[in-house]
């Protein structure tokens, strides 16, 4: 089944494996990023007041915070997520993070590219505990 008919019957969350995999890890990236925001935007809602949101979010939501992450997740991870991540890391992209170093935007691509790959596979355990690591990772950072 190709992804469009995935998403107009609404499956994208239960997609196979191997259809997974055959995925652009860019294409990972960018459901992921959705996926992360909508993480961290639930997790933000009812803790900051309005006004602050989005001040709060930036602090999870952006290339520095994401290349920690990378680094908290990395040992933890399968075989099978870390291949992911990596795939994402390696993608060629075009764009380049505002004021972030190559390497840093590449390792934020390469987590969002496994929440991606978690949430399109249907595991959403999984992104609820990999989500618990980072907010960890953010908490830190705030504390230094």
């Amino acid at each position: 089944m190709k992804i469009q008919e995935w998403v107009c019957v609404g499956r994208i969350n239960n997609m196979d494996v191997k259809e997974a995999n055959q995925l652009s890890p860019l294409n990972l990236a960018w459901i992921g990023d959705a996926v992360f925001e909508l993480k961290v935007r639930s997790f933000l809602l009812s803790k900051t007041q309005v006004s602050r949101l989005n001040v709060k979010a930036k602090k999870y939501v952006n290339a520095s915070s994401q290349s920690l992450m990378y680094n908290a997740l990395e040992p933890i991870l399968s075989e099978e997520e870390l291949s992911v991540m990596k795939r994402g890391r390696n993608a060629k992209s075009y764009t380049k993070a505002k004021n972030k170093s190559v390497s840093e935007y590449r390792h934020a691509t390469g987590v969002e590219a496994l929440f991606g790959y978690l949430y399109i596979t249907g595991r959403d355990k999984r992104v609820e505990e990999l989500f618990e690591i980072c907010k960890e990772v953010v908490y830190d950072k705030e504390k230094q």
